[in-house]
């Protein structure tokens, strides 16, 4: 069974990327998504999202986005499961600061996030994409 919030990343799917964005067919960048698929299944936001730039966390080293995700999810164990969020690390060395949400498990498996040049999509956890992930997170689940 395809869990809600995979279901409901997909209806995201097509919106255009729009940094600092978190509107479905609108504009969204990968934490907008994340947030605005946490308005539609949780309601509101647990905490304001600061103004951040393209390269945000990065002059300091400091992994912002990794703590945020941990203030409101918890680490997800085990296999991959679909609607885990997945933080990735996209160089070596830099903050990991890209999101997205394992939509299908298995042989194939893939996720759905939004990718500057490419809005929402749905994409191959292919092994580069595979190997840059920083942590998962259950997002069904909420911290209170």
């Amino acid at each position: 069974m395809t869990p809600p919030v995979v279901l409901a990343a997909r209806d995201w799917i097509g919106t255009p990327y729009l940094h600092q964005a978190a509107a479905k067919g609108v504009g969204c960048d990968c934490l907008g998504l994340l947030r605005g698929l946490w308005r539609e299944l949780h309601g509101a936001e647990p905490e304001q999202v600061p103004a951040y730039t393209p390269d945000w966390s990065e002059p300091q080293g400091q992994e912002r986005l990794w703590q945020a995700a941990l203030r409101h999810m918890p680490p997800a164990t085990g296999p991959l499961a679909a609607g885990d969020v997945l933080l990735f690390r996209m160089r070596a060395g830099g903050v990991a600061k890209h999101l997205g949400l394992v939509s299908v498990t298995g042989a194939a498996p893939a996720f759905i996030h939004a990718y500057s040049g490419h809005g929402v999509v749905e994409s191959p956890l292919s092994a580069p994409w595979a190997r840059r992930i920083a942590a998962r997170f259950l997002f069904a689940q909420r911290i209170i």
